[in-house]
């Protein structure tokens, strides 16, 4: 199986003035090759796993992107560098997440080695996911 891996950190802003760090995990799978999996608060005892496009975490790099449950911009504050801000769920219930665009950067381009954009849809096995909906 083919996979990429990212473990990092994230600030998560419980409160404007009330940051957290918090452990984080991208993967991605092959088998899967439209979406990539994130899990909040990883070695925690109640870790979060979300689920959404990589074309979206791609596409928030460089811009303010997504709709519904999953929103992702970029910011450069200027002395750190770049960050990329993640807000999941929907309102009023709404979790906001900080975290080094860099690595991610890093990462995507590890995920385009393994499926290139736009060759997606040759990577999927349609006969599992046939299955699935039986």
């Amino acid at each position: 199986m083919r996979k990429a891996h990212l473990t990092s950190s994230a600030t998560y802003w419980v409160a404007k003035q009330f940051p957290v760090i918090i452990s984080c995990e991208f993967s991605y799978d092959v088998r899967d090759p439209f979406a990539v999996t994130l899990i909040l608060n990883s070695e925690g005892e109640h870790p979060v796993r979300w689920v959404f496009s990589r074309e979206l975490l791609a596409d928030g790099l460089t811009g303010s992107t997504g709709e519904g449950n999953v929103t992702v911009w970029p910011e450069n504050d200027g002395a750190d560098g770049w960050f990329l801000w993640l807000e999941v769920g929907r309102d009023p219930h709404t979790a906001l997440f900080e975290m080094p665009a860099d690595a991610i950067t890093e990462w995507l381009l590890e995920t385009y080695r393994l499926v290139p954009e736009g060759q997606e849809a040759s990577w999927m096995t349609w006969d599992e996911l046939t299955h699935l909906i039986e």
